[in-house]
């Protein structure tokens, strides 16, 4: 197993120990994560990196007249 793999499987236990001591199940917690994983990889499928699209700009805009 290498460092990725065994460092996620950690943090998976945890999450799911972290909802099975707050009172879910075990099931549910890791079919709830599984279906998020597959909204997770659809959505990366079909925009890799939405931050590299042009688009609006967050900044605040100066053209207000208190501005000047």
């Amino acid at each position: 197993m290498n460092s990725i793999a065994g460092d996620l499987r950690l943090k998976l236990e945890q999450l799911v120990d972290q909802y099975v001591t707050a009172g879910s199940k075990t099931p549910e917690v890791i079919a709830a994560m599984e279906n998020e994983l597959a909204d997770m990889r659809r959505a990366y499928h079909e925009d890799p990196d939405p931050a590299d699209e042009a688009g609006e700009i967050d900044e605040p805009a100066n053209d207000w007249p208190a501005a000047t």
